[in-house]
């Protein structure tokens, strides 16, 4: 994360379009937050809004406004969203649910830095940083024809890759105490061992947003440590395997990796848990595993296992 911080802060005020990836609940309204934050269009207006949850009908209205009269409804002139963060940062999540009709117009105004508004007939300049978020690779869209190339092009001049929580397991016990501060101040609540556990190995498929959740509900019902009763069913009684390879099934099915790099993260999360049963012997976790001790070996070093 640290790293991902790194890369945003080398082009925050530039004027490069950021491409937030990641799926749902991993934070990218968080980063799109931060990039105009620490930007130098932070005294400017930030405005966002997800594609996914208006109709398309509506869509092109909300985004690029419309005149007076343009439409029976339209009894007034609006302003579209573009406009209003003229000299700011817009944030267009799930950018990859966008209409193909809405992705000819965005085109148009990135390449040419005018709003056409519905009904006008004079464009107006705008000055706006763009940050989009996708829940999937846009690449693969635009291989299935169901993304322009172009507008691919156009938005993917920073791509930053938010990785789900599955695959970033150190940060939930930070991410924990976070929310138990924010949920429960005047409490000093703990987390047994066991329950930090299958906290830890649960897959989390709702990334971020569910453990905020999690920890919120922990926060009401608990009053000074969280045992593994207190959890929910879904996360004390998984299976490490199968919640491994449920984990890495979700990447490849959200399109976030190539099937290579599923196989490769499924066969590192297996070595490092069976490494972990075993303490640490490396014999007794090949036989985990049901490898022979030097399939073992070369596959420590080909990923790079310390």
């Amino acid at each position: 994360m640290r790293e991902i911080i790194s890369r945003i802060d080398k082009v925050v005020d530039s004027n490069s379009p950021i491409l937030l990836i990641g799926e749902t609940g991993t934070g990218k309204e968080i980063f799109a937050e931060y990039v105009h934050r620490t930007s130098n269009r932070s005294k400017n207006s930030f405005v966002k809004i997800s594609l996914s949850a208006l109709p398309a009908d509506l869509l092109e209205s909300e985004l690029f406004g419309y005149e007076r009269g343009s439409f029976t409804s339209a009894i007034s002139q609006k302003k579209g969203l573009f406009e209003i963060a003229d000299n700011g940062s817009i944030f267009l999540d799930d950018i990859d649910d966008v209409p193909m009709n809405i992705q000819k117009k965005l085109l148009r105004i990135l390449e040419s830095g005018e709003l056409l508004k519905i009904g006008a007939t004079e464009p107006i300049p705008i000055n706006v940083r763009l940050i989009t978020a996708s829940k999937v690779e846009l690449k693969e869209l635009v291989n299935r024809k169901r993304f322009r190339a172009d507008l691919f092009y156009r938005i993917n001049g920073v791509p930053v890759r938010i990785p789900p929580l599955r695959q970033r397991s150190d940060d939930i016990p930070l991410l924990m105490e976070h929310f138990f501060k924010l949920f429960s101040s005047e409490k000093s609540i703990k987390v047994s061992n066991l329950a930090l556990k299958k906290l830890i190995q649960y897959s989390w498929p709702g990334n971020v947003r569910e453990l905020r959740n999690v920890i919120q509900r922990l926060s009401l019902f608990v009053e000074e440590e969280v045992m593994v009763d207190d959890l929910a069913p879904e996360i004390r009684n998984e299976n490490v395997i199968e919640n491994l390879i449920k984990a890495c099934k979700n990447c490849y099915a959200n399109g976030t990796n190539s099937f290579n790099d599923v196989v490769n993260c499924l066969e590192h999360k297996l070595i490092k848990e069976a490494l972990e049963q075993s303490k640490g012997n490396k014999a007794q976790a090949a036989k985990i595993l049901g490898l022979s001790p030097s399939t073992f070996r070369d596959k420590i070093k080909k990923l790079k296992i310390g």
